[in-house]
């Protein structure tokens, strides 16, 4: 095979590789402890402390849950394209820093938020100027959000060099244990950090995610001389447009008999295939005539042609790449759609259920959620330490099995947890009944709420299959030059999973409605519902969503990919053939 020569900005192998973990973890952790801690508390700061209207507090998470969720793009987009991860992973974090230390002093000042109530009084809403720090802190949350969120996963994966068979297959490891720290990380932060807001004051609640975050940046800098750094390489929309204006250009031309004709260029693709180049596939033809050499091109005249009208098998290959993920992209969103109902309709029954565990101590209900992250975090571990190592035997993958395989697995874990979800509601609304409590919702119904444990722990269990292998696929099918992009993708799909759940929501409570105000999700009493029809629904569009999987899976081509490493070998892993260059 003929042997290709590094080019772009690969650095030395003595950097990288597990020391630079700590360093990079970091700097996840203490996000996600802000983050989450003040998000899952955030709607009582905002009507106990600013005494905002409930609806306009509301609004105010949504809007800040939707912004941190779309701002992920625009940071891949700028570190794939001019900054690098390390830069915008670090710019990302002192933003995020400033929004965070603002709402800490909005906090602890008296004069940036609005005096407290006394007595009977009605309650002073906060004036236009406490108003504009809140947003303004929480929009430079949500921007530094965007820039560590798809960077971090992808800088680490970076540090274990592809074209080294013994880091390479250490990069599975590393998604399991950065998925165990974002887990160990939230299960902190809705207890621990919560109690602190409630129990101590918003103050310190704030300000030790804030003091936290401060440290993880300047250990994050510190570790800048371990890292394998990757320059960007000009912005990948771009190029995907490139290849579709010349693909469009080019419509009319008759196809190549012989793929070996088709353009290419190591040179222009250097920056672009550092870990290694794209071969030519036989699926979506019709973007192949980007690659087609007509007399128009003028290649004599200059070595770098016009890529809007001429792009390489390489460039071609990555639009196809993106393209391909699409579908498995799309299965990820049911699965988040039913993980979601934990902070609604979940959260609805165990506030009506038993929740003492002993006569004076009772479990909020909103820490229920603590199961949901005990599942997934011993299941990581289970995974990782019992799971990998015995499956190994038999498949004879490095990772135990694939990604794909993986996926599927959490795929029948959610099914399962819906499933039961609406057998748990039938038992608890079966009590009701017994206890004539059907029409008394704010009574406590005389049943343990840890009848709930299993629903939260099965999905607990699914996270830990699919959302990580989702992360996987993501990284490792997406293109070099993309994966900061793809990353987002990963934020992109919990987004509309959960805007899905929104319709999904609004739609049953709409056309569920019937005489006498029945309604398989009332507003004012769960008792009266039907929300046992409502997780069977869930159950069965994951149902489907399965069957649609297994296809998009089956017939899903992984990407083809020529790695420079110092064996020349072929070999297989996860069903992708990887031809292997002599260096």
């Amino acid at each position: 095979m003929e042997m290709m020569e590094k080019k772009g900005s690969h650095v030395g192998k003595t950097k990288g590789g597990l020391i630079t973990m700590p360093f990079i973890f970091a700097n996840e952790v203490c996000e996600k402890l802000a983050v989450v801690g003040f998000g899952t508390n955030m709607l009582s700061y905002l009507t106990t402390q600013l005494h905002m209207p409930l609806t306009q507090a509301a609004n105010t998470l949504t809007n800040f849950n939707g912004t941190a969720s779309l701002t992920p793009l625009l940071g891949a987009f700028i570190a794939d394209a001019f900054a690098g991860r390390f830069w915008t992973i670090t710019v990302a974090s002192i933003i995020y820093q400033i929004g965070m230390t603002s709402l800490t002093l909005s906090a602890i000042l008296p004069q940036l938020r609005p005096p407290p109530c006394r007595g009977d009084q009605v309650c002073q809403e906060p004036n236009s100027g406490q108003l504009a720090i809140l947003y303004i802190s929480l929009l430079l949350a949500a921007l530094g959000a965007g820039g560590i969120r798809p960077c971090v996963v992808a800088f680490g994966a970076d540090q274990f060099d592809e074209t080294d068979p013994k880091q390479k297959t250490k990069t599975w490891k590393f998604f399991n244990w950065y998925y165990f720290c974002m887990g160990a990380s939230m299960l902190v932060a809705v207890t621990v950090i919560v109690y602190i807001q409630d129990n101590i004051g918003w103050g310190w609640g704030l300000g030790v995610p804030t003091i936290a975050m401060a440290f993880s940046i300047i250990a994050f800098i510190i570790g800048y001389p371990l890292y394998r750094n990757m320059d960007p390489a000009g912005s990948p929309f771009t190029r995907l447009l490139q290849v579709c204006v010349a693909a469009f250009r080019k419509r009319n031309l008759s196809m190549v008999s012989d793929p070996k004709l088709l353009y290419e260029n190591e040179e222009l693709d250097a920056s672009i295939s550092v870990a290694g180049k794209l071969f030519h596939t036989t699926h979506m033809k019709f973007l192949d005539k980007a690659a087609i050499v007509t007399d128009g091109d003028n290649l004599k005249s200059s070595s770098i042609p016009n890529l809007w009208r001429l792009n390489t098998v390489h460039r071609v290959e990555e639009l196809k790449s993106v393209i391909r993920m699409g579908p498995i992209w799309a299965a990820g969103i049911i699965l988040i759609t039913a993980y979601a109902q934990q902070n609604t309709f979940s959260l609805q029954q165990a506030k009506t259920m038993d929740r003492h565990l002993t006569n004076s101590f009772q479990i909020p209900a909103g820490s229920m959620s603590v199961f949901t992250m005990s599942s997934m975090l011993i299941t990581i571990i289970f995974y990782d330490r019992i799971f990998v190592p015995l499956i190994r035997r038999f498949t004879g993958l490095d990772r135990g099995i694939s990604f794909l395989h993986r996926m599927a697995i959490g795929f029948v874990i959610s099914i399962l947890a819906t499933l039961v979800a609406g057998f748990t509601e039938v038992k608890r609304k079966h009590a009701a009944l017994a206890y004539g409590l059907i029409n008394k919702p704010h009574e406590t119904i005389p049943i343990s709420v840890f009848w709930l444990v299993p629903q939260y722990t099965l999905h607990g269990m699914a996270e830990a299959f699919m959302s990580i292998g989702h992360l996987e696929f993501f990284y490792d099918q997406a293109p070099e030059s993309m994966r900061s992009t793809a990353t987002a993708f990963f934020w992109m799909a919990i987004s509309a999973g959960s805007y899905f759940s929104t319709i999904l929501v609004s739609i049953v409570h709409k056309f569920s409605a019937g005489p006498g105000g029945s309604n398989w999700l009332p507003d004012d009493n769960l008792n009266k519902g039907k929300l046992e029809y409502f997780y069977w629904l869930i159950t069965l569009f994951q149902g489907i969503n399965f069957v649609y999987y297994l296809c998009c899976a089956k017939f899903y081509t992984f990407k083809p990919i020529q790695i420079h490493r110092k064996e020349d070998v072929c070999s297989k892993e996860d069903g992708v053939e990887l031809a292997i260059s002599h260096v």
